[in-house]
């Protein structure tokens, strides 16, 4: 084997897999080390993609050039699209994904990929070397097997198995995830070059057999029947024609909540064995039994692993109890009086860096060609990893080929928020995508991230030109749609009153045009069909946009006006030599955080905490001043 890369990569999980995709299709030699071949693509958890906001994560991924969604269409067996009773900017798509199919899928892509070599080997240490001015600056890695590997930049997405420590009741194994073999070696090489680790937490459900189960005593959860692909590159026909696969909803009762109270000192969660964070948005049940008490109950989703297995994926039991415990807890849920466990729940704990030593980049501040992507940065869920790892591997790739780095602003959508997020205001919890986390969410829903993020894609050579030509031919039947209703007008009728009654809106008695009726709340595009003879034939996509677009043209245009001014900060960029302690009337708070963050803008300086708009208007006049001193 070859012993010298342009880019490794640390990791074959769903941050590694993107990462190493985005390098090797720009052409770059690229290397993927993994401790287990058989864990690659692994979904160690809930086997699903999307869900509230991570759905939108996962469109804007395939907008630029990522492989997650078309792999996930791939291997979908029910489809939801969540929050559809809400407005559009909230509603996200999510699929339970048959989990050994999408192992053994993305497995294969890395293997069939030109200029990509994937090897099972454990990183143990990242080798760099000093430049003339000091600075460190990354020059490969040693592994085992296979000894020192040269190259010109490092992905470290190491997930879960960091310093791996898996927990189950008073059974405390060195481990990765599903009883992986953890990556021990490379935790002390970071700390010896000054990198600052954190440690979290997170945890898994049992794995139930099939059989075993009452699914009679269950509420039963289909999918829906039309399915919209994550993936422009999917066949939406072809998608729709196979046959889903239910998945139903349990609940627990008082009955599991006393057998988790009286045995909560068995809990390594509540004894003080386990050290790390844990996710606050996905809490064990333990958690949830202690920390609502006066819930009489807690919804558990009992979906499928995949179509050729008997496991069943017990969604929201997540727990670190002792093996007996998790049996008298199971036993006592309807539907599971027979249970078998297949797979006991655990916990994992592991190291992580601090994201605030990054750039937006991905980017270590202080060693170059360094980068940090998916639960290695701090965060949590496939979703986050996967779009780290191919902001994290094309800015490599870009920096390698001499070119701009693809830095998404928070304007440009949740993938610009996530790593804004983390870079500037850091975590001390797994991180997790929400749609509250964005501030402009009504302009980065799922459904238009083609159109918010395809030319982004297309500049940096991972979206052809072919698709880019279809995604503005689709917007410009978008806008000419709009543009149609907007100058059709109806005359008031007898058959146009009785339908907007009909559907609880008050009857014209003048003209209106068809733009105007669809802006009503009540009223829909399909609504409109019977008094709109002219109506050319669209796809379901594009008339879909127009409704959307017209129905919320007011607060697009607040939202758009906000960008403006959040543009404006994002702008005014600040000199990386600035010496913060020498500004006069900034707070020690301010200089402090400034100082360790380093931010590239006076937009991301007014996102750190411990920053006061006073500090930010004294850091502009800071800037004019010496602007004028120039």
């Amino acid at each position: 084997m070859k012993n010298s890369f342009d880019v490794i990569v640390v990791g074959a999980g769903h941050a590694g897999i993107e990462a190493a995709l985005a390098c090797a299709r720009r052409g770059l030699s690229c290397a993927v080390f993994t401790i287990s071949l058989d864990a690659v693509g692994n979904m160690p958890c809930n086997p699903s993609v999307g869900g509230s906001g991570k759905g939108h994560l996962v469109f804007e991924l395939d907008a630029l050039g990522g492989e997650m969604g078309y792999a996930a269409d791939r291997v979908t067996m029910q489809s939801r699209t969540l929050n559809t009773g809400r407005g559009a900017a909230v509603r996200s798509k999510r699929v339970q994904a048959d989990r050994a199919a999408y192992r053994l899928l993305m497995k294969h892509t890395l293997e069939t990929q030109e200029n990509l070599t994937l090897v099972q080997a454990e990183v143990t240490s990242v080798e760099v070397e000093r430049t003339s001015g000091g600075r460190m600056r990354v020059c490969g890695v040693t592994c085992r097997p296979g000894g020192y590997m040269s190259a010109r930049a490092v992905i470290i997405s190491t997930g879960t198995y960091l310093g791996g420590l898996c927990h189950i009741g008073d059974i405390h194994t060195r481990s990765g995830p599903d009883g992986m073999l953890p990556a021990e070696g490379l935790t002390a090489s970071l700390a010896e070059l000054g990198v600052s680790l954190m440690r979290f937490k997170t945890g898994t459900p049992p794995r139930i057999l099939r059989s075993t189960i009452d699914f009679s005593a269950l509420e039963l959860q289909p999918g829906e029947d039309c399915i919209t692909p994550f993936s422009a590159r999917t066949d939406a026909a072809e998608l729709n024609s196979r046959e889903s696969v239910p998945c139903h909803i349990a609940y627990t009762n008082e009955r599991t909540h006393e057998i988790i109270r009286s045995s909560i000192d068995r809990s390594p969660l509540f004894s003080g064995v386990i050290h790390g964070t844990g996710p606050r948005y996905c809490p064990s049940i333990e958690d949830k039994v202690i920390r609502f008490a006066d819930k009489t109950r807690h919804q558990l989703f009992v979906e499928p692993m995949g179509r050729d297995t008997e496991e069943i994926y017990l969604q929201g039991f997540s727990s670190s109890m002792p093996d007996d415990v998790q049996y008298k807890m199971l036993t006592s849920i309807r539907g599971f009086e027979t249970a078998q466990i297949m797979r006991f729940a655990y916990a994992i704990e592991y190291d992580c860096v601090n994201p605030l030593e990054l750039r937006h980049t991905l980017e270590f501040k202080n060693i170059a060609g360094l980068y940090g992507a998916g639960q290695f940065n701090g965060s949590s869920g496939y979703e986050e990893a996967a779009v780290q790892g191919f902001v994290a591997g094309v800015n490599a790739a870009l920096k390698l080929l001499g070119r701009a780095p693809m830095i998404l602003r928070r304007s440009d959508g949740y993938i610009g928020t996530l790593v804004d997020d983390l870079v500037t205001k850091g975590t001390n919890e797994p991180y997790r995508i929400m749609t509250s986390r964005s501030e402009y969410r009504l302009l980065h829903r799922q459904d238009n991230a083609d159109e918010r993020l395809s030319a982004i894609g297309h500049r940096i050579g991972l979206v052809s030109d072919e698709r880019f030509a279809a995604v503005q031919q689709k917007y410009r039947l978008v806008d000419a749609e709009c543009t149609r209703l907007e100058e059709t007008h109806l005359a008031p009728s007898d058959a146009l009153a009785a339908m907007l009654t009909a559907h609880g809106t008050a009857p014209t008695s003048s003209g209106v045009s068809l733009a105007d009726l669809l802006r009503r709340p009540q009223i829909t595009y399909a609504d409109l069909a019977p008094f709109d003879p002219a109506r050319p034939e669209l796809p379901r996509v594009v008339t879909e946009q127009a409704e959307i677009r017209l129905k919320y043209a007011g607060y697009i245009q607040r939202q758009l006006r906000q960008v403006a001014e959040f543009t404006r900060l994002e702008e005014r960029l600040l000199p990386q030599d600035l010496d913060y302690q020498e500004v006069s009337c900034l707070r020690l708070e301010a200089r402090q955080k400034l100082s360790d963050i380093r931010p590239a803008s006076l937009g991301q300086a007014s996102r750190i905490s411990g920053v006061s708009p006073a500090d930010i208007a004294t850091l502009m006049v800071y800037l004019e001043s010496r602007e004028g001193q120039e």
